[in-house]
């Protein structure tokens, strides 16, 4: 019965992890409307290095990553979509009961197992993407299914068999597949090989058994970048000369990017009192890691306990070498399980890379997942009698995520995408230009026609002369008309009132004026935050209440002028009066846009 029960929560929490990111809604997230979409739409259609960086340097980023959802779109309504990218990301509850079952060994109930996976899924970060395009979430699963190969085979690794080397070049591929897929999961290759060599020791491996072990599992991670990521490497490099166009040119030296490396360093600490207390201080100020706020008490928790565990090792071996020498006998003391140890040393390790490569926040998925397990065993070492108050502890970090804020969600509508592409007349002849960082428009990309060509114009790319020079040449080949589009301004408010009016519509209380009657008595006990407008015809609306009003027109003014003056930086010229608004959206979220005409100033100034 209780293996019924235990299968059955490995099977009902992804699902309800898939209702959960139903309720969300529709992805509307920052970076799913700068490249997520794009990158795939460019691959499929032949764009890459045809469109010049629609969505900035992100243009170039593996999109293996973002294949199912671009697909999935394709095949099934956008709440289906929704489910299963929230299914998919509940893998993450059956990978951690494997983990949980390899550690805590065949003495731990089952229940202890399942709550101590719960617990990991109650992550901020793992939450705050759930059923998102993000990727972190997804790259997360191969990490987590490269630390269970590895404890799983555990015993054998000292054997070294066919069944261990298996095991570990399978735990390197999935580690691999990871880092190929999501270039920032590296961090978790190097610390898996380091912690394999570090903890070892303690399953009794020498000096040259250890080498054996980390060599083996990095054969295993190269196959696996080289799976996911290599193909994506070779086309970059066949196209721009740098595998990882633009980033680490500073190594690469295309002509085609500046020689930096283009790694974003604003999150990390600065000092060593920031590097020795970071946990401390992005858990209250967490803009220092997120550009999202969340709750990150665990990592408080997580620190004191991994720099606990050594130093209750040494002060218990100074206490038995002390008690040996006195009575000569030596005394049993609570030890720390070889799994245990590798796993707490990988943590460690991961967090060190983490936090000296990026520190930014999700990118550590994968450690929070595995955090209260972690806190667990070290507890368990520490203090083996106070395990109710680290059940205790568990439960509080669990609860105490919520409420989990997002990188952004739209209602739910007919379709995930849709725009009102105003007629080109000649598109072989034609360039759409994007001219504005924020909002991106790289998704705009992919609803026009196939032979319309798409060049941003300093929207985050870092450009070089050669890129430069690529840009005038490419505007130089085509006579024209050439096209800006803008994002609109909109007021965010208004989708507030909209979906509240729809509600009212729903409940025909706007149509006629018995309906409004009953619609004012409502509002007269509860603020809707909006104003009702009676109709000439009888019916009625809301409107944003007139503190909410926001000058859209002046907006989209200051927009255009911003734009005209980078166009002007490349020798075009934006004809301003003929700026239109035209609909699109992002589920049932409106993302209006500008299209304007523009064209070549001055012949000279573009060669």
């Amino acid at each position: 019965m209780r293996n019924f029960l235990a299968r059955r929560a490995l099977l009902l929490v992804p699902l309800l992890l898939g209702l959960l990111s139903l309720s969300s809604g529709q992805d509307d997230g920052w970076d799913m409307r700068n490249y997520h979409l794009y990158n795939v739409h460019a691959l499929l259609n032949g764009r890459i290095g045809f469109d010049l960086s629609p969505a900035g340097f992100q243009s170039y980023f593996n999109p293996t990553l973002d294949l199912p959802y671009y697909y999935l779109n394709q095949w099934l309504p956008p709440r289906a979509v929704g489910f299963v990218l929230g299914a998919l990301h509940g893998l993450a509850f059956v990978l951690l009961v494997g983990i949980a079952r390899q550690l805590l060994g065949a003495a731990a109930s089952r229940r202890s197992v399942l709550l101590l996976a719960l617990a990991g899924v109650f992550a901020p970060g793992f939450l705050s993407e759930l059923g998102n395009t993000m990727g972190d979430n997804v790259s997360a699963l191969p990490v987590l299914l490269s630390v269970y190969l590895v404890l799983r085979y555990w015993a054998a690794l000292p054997q070294w068999n066919g069944r261990a080397v298996l095991a570990l070049v399978a735990a390197g591929a999935a580690m691999g597949l990871s880092a190929g897929l999501k270039l920032t999961n590296a961090t978790y290759a190097v610390a898996m090989c380091a912690a394999l060599f570090a903890a070892a020791p303690v399953a009794g491996l020498h000096l040259w058994q250890r080498v054996r072990l980390a060599f083996v599992f990095g054969v295993g991670v190269l196959g696996g970048v080289a799976t996911t990521g290599g193909w994506w490497f070779l086309k970059m490099w066949q196209t721009f000369g740098n595998p990882v166009f633009p980033q680490f040119n500073n190594v690469f030296h295309s002509p085609l990017a500046p020689e930096n490396g283009v790694i974003d360093v604003f999150f990390r600490p600065q000092g060593w009192l920031e590097n020795v207390f970071w946990p401390f201080i992005f858990a209250f100020n967490t803009r220092r890691v997120s550009e999202i706020p969340l709750k990150l008490a665990v990592w408080p928790v997580l620190y004191v306990v991994l720099l606990a565990v050594p130093l209750v090792w040494l002060w218990r071996r100074q206490r038995r070498a002390a008690a040996t020498a006195a009575s000569g006998i030596t005394s049993a003391s609570p030890s720390l399980a070889p799994r245990s140890v590798f796993l707490l040393t990988f943590i460690a390790l991961a967090y060190l890379v983490w936090m000296r490569m990026f520190s930014i926040y999700r990118y550590l998925v994968p450690l929070e997942l595995l955090a209260p397990l972690a806190i667990w065993l070290a507890w368990q070492y520490i203090a083996p009698r106070a395990q109710r108050l680290a059940a205790v502890v568990l439960a509080l970090l669990a609860v105490g995520v919520f409420p989990i804020a997002n990188w952004g969600h739209a209602e739910w509508g007919d379709t995930a995408f849709s725009a009102e592409i105003p007629v080109i007349d000649q598109p072989a002849d034609s360039i759409v230009f994007f001219a504005q960082p924020d909002p991106p428009s790289g998704w705009m990309a992919t609803f026009l026609p196939q032979q319309v060509r798409v060049i941003a114009l300093g929207t985050g790319l870092p450009e070089s002369p050669a890129w430069r020079a690529r840009q005038l040449a490419a505007i130089a080949e085509r006579p024209g008309p050439h096209y800006l589009l803008l994002s609109a301004a909109r007021n965010d408010r208004d989708g507030t009132r909209l979906r509240k009016l729809a509600v009212a519509q729903w409940l025909g209380w706007t149509a006629d004026a018995a309906g409004c009657g009953k619609l004012e008595k409502v509002m007269q006990r509860v603020r809707l935050q909006v104003e009702l407008r009676r109709l000439s015809t009888g019916g009625c609306t809301f409107d944003l209440l007139p503190q909410h009003g926001i000058d859209l027109a002046a907006l989209d003014r200051a927009t255009i002028a911003q734009a005209a003056e980078r166009l002007q930086q490349y020798g075009l010229q934006l004809d301003a009066a003929s700026c239109t608004t035209h609909r699109a959206a992002v589920g049932a979220e409106p993302r209006p846009f500008l299209w304007c005409r523009a064209g070549v100033k001055d012949h000279a100034a573009a060669r």
